[in-house]
């Protein structure tokens, strides 16, 4: 006689008979499996259950994370009808389908009837299914799958060519949610941007984690809707969807869970149709400098920096280094209802409360240095002007932040020497630059390592724990006090063996020294040769800090600091 499963429960001592009673009178009220009741209930978990379900049933407990699904098993079973009985086919040989489900007693007679084939089942969590779908089906391959079978068999078979096509298809509601679908896996798997590319016969769907990018699974008929999702993202950002030919941005607001997103969306034409990059920001966002990544000594330079009443500190490093949300951060410490704060912005990506952001619009004049010119008869304690990009608009921030309010902003240099040969290159007089700069800051971002599959690394090249034990001689660091660490991969990080970022640093402050170099026209290897022997930490030394400190790993500091061997 086979024991039924609450009594196998309670006799592993996984619940007590007085949550089997409550969790059985619950059963009746919802018709749901007890298992299901159970866990739901928060009484067990369902890792705890299905093994004991797997042992009254004799089928299989399986991991899905250490098993390789087989294409052909894919193959056997539509998107449509997996998402459904949230089943994932694992296996296909001599006739018989091996398929992993976690409800084993409701759904594999329906998907045995509908397969017509032998099936041995397996169990696994819901979890586990769910992103074994995902992963091996493609993000929204059930969406697709629906749009297809219900559009006209002449629209799919000669594409969506005529714009009244693209356009019905752009506002069903199995597009709208094919769209959200690419839309919420982002967060899901802690992505910054959306990267959706057209090529001749396929289209790239990548999304960026931690400043890298990773190709997401997505059906090959997705070329065939591609236009329409497109016309859809136009649709919700805004965007003329008759306009093909010239680059169009625009931007959303999308409520994901409990949290609300900001969208900024751009549209590029490409040979092969329209490429978007879909960045996706919190609407609020808590900006602290001690988060940042700082070490102690620069964290107190910047603080000492910002109190300053006047004079110009710039941000330095290529797109997407964290520039921006490093000036954020001094905002926000100096942020007081005595101040009078102002920004001037090619694209808002971040709101902070009580101050005022003004959007650049070449198209109708407001330049930074049109909008520079007018923000100043505000009377402004402090601004932040978005980017230093031409003589005009950096020679009218230089002699405004000699007297008037303390200017933030960025420059695209890749250190903080260059910052100051770049301005003086574009016709900025070396009097204005060397009495008004305060200070050049440069930065990175590096990827922090799984705090859950970390590990020891004894890999590390012996050249590169001499280079890294050499720059630290200063702080007294031998070889044997270095440990080096790495992520293994696992599913917090997916499998990357990352887990967030953090800022590297390098604070050039323009000291009466630097000033005279400056003055002199020095090169940028002077400037940088005289920062470094008055103490400036590189961006290699921060780097190293955090290797030390078992935060990164010397690949990761090499990468973005762009060392060569």
């Amino acid at each position: 006689m086979v024991m039924r499963i609450g009594e196998m429960l309670i006799n592993k001592k996984l619940i007590t008979p007085q949550q089997l009673k409550t969790a059985l009178e619950e059963q009746r009220k919802t018709g749901e499996l007890l298992g299901r009741t159970l866990v739901k209930m928060g009484y067990l978990k369902e890792e705890q259950f299905l093994p004991v379900l797997s042992e009254q049933l004799n089928i299989p407990f399986a991991k899905l994370e250490n098993i390789a699904v087989e294409p052909s098993a894919i193959k056997k079973v539509p998107a449509k009808f997996a998402w459904h009985y949230k089943v994932i086919p694992i296996k296909y040989a001599d006739g018989k389908l091996t398929i992993a489900s976690f409800n084993p007693l409701r759904s594999l007679d329906e998907v045995r009837m509908f397969l017509r084939c032998e099936l041995i089942p397996v169990l696994a969590t819901e979890a586990e299914i769910v992103k074994a779908i995902e992963k091996y089906y493609g993000v929204g391959a059930e969406t697709i799958e629906e749009i297809i079978a219900r559009s006209p068999k002449e629209v799919i078979e000669r594409g969506l060519e005529k714009i009244e096509d693209i356009k019905k298809l752009a506002e069903d509601a199995l597009m709208v949610k094919l769209v959200n679908q690419i839309i919420l896996e982002a967060p899901k798997m802690r992505a910054t941007d959306i990267d959706i590319e057209p090529f001749r016969d396929k289209i790239d769907l990548r999304y960026r984690i931690d400043g890298v990018l990773r190709e997401a699974n997505v059906s090959a008929d997705i070329v065939r809707l591609f236009p329409a999702i497109i016309s859809r993202i136009k649709i919700m950002s805004g965007l003329d969807i008759m306009e093909r030919r010239l680059p169009q941005e625009g931007r959303a607001v999308v409520k994901i869970g409990k949290e609300e997103f900001d969208l900024r969306i751009s549209i590029m034409p490409t040979r092969y149709g329209e490429g978007v990059v879909i960045r996706i920001l919190p609407t609020r966002m808590v900006f602290s400098l001690e988060e940042l990544g700082m070490g102690p000594e620069d964290l107190k330079i910047l603080e000492a920096l910002i109190k300053k009443p006047h004079g110009i500190i710039f941000v330095t490093g290529p797109a997407r280094c964290g520039k921006t949300t490093t000036l954020y951060a001094c905002l926000n410490k100096v942020k007081s209802s005595k101040n009078k704060i102002i920004t001037i912005e090619d694209s808002m990506e971040y709101e902070l409360e009580g101050i005022s952001q003004i959007k650049v619009m070449s198209e109708i004049g407001l330049t930074f240095a049109q909008g520079l010119r007018s923000v100043l008869r505000h009377a402004p304690d402090i601004m932040m002007v978005g980017e230093v990009r031409d003589f005009e608009t950096a020679e009218l921030a230089i002699r405004t932040a000699l007297t008037g309010p303390l200017i933030f902003s960025t420059l695209h240099t890749n250190e903080v020497a260059d910052g100051a040969t770049r301005l003086l290159d574009i016709g900025i007089e070396p009097f204005l630059l060397a009495s008004s700069a305060r200070a050049f800051i440069a930065q990175r971002l590096v990827r922090l390592i799984c705090p859950q599959c970390k590990e020891r690394d004894d890999a590390v090249s012996e050249k590169v724990k001499a280079q890294i034990t050499g720059e630290l001689s200063q702080f007294g660091l031998k070889e044997s006090d270095i440990r080096f660490y790495r992520g293994r991969g696992c599913k917090l990080c997916n499998f990357t063996g990352f887990k967030g970022r953090t800022g590297i640093y390098e604070i050039l402050v323009v000291d009466k020294t630097i000033k005279e170099l400056i003055l002199k026209r020095a090169s940028t290897d002077n400037i940088r040769e005289e920062a470094v022997k008055q103490g400036m930490k590189t961006l290699r030394l921060s780097g190293w800090k955090k290797v030390i400190e078992g935060l990164t790993t010397p690949d990761e500091v090499m990468r973005v600091t762009q060392i060569e061997e």
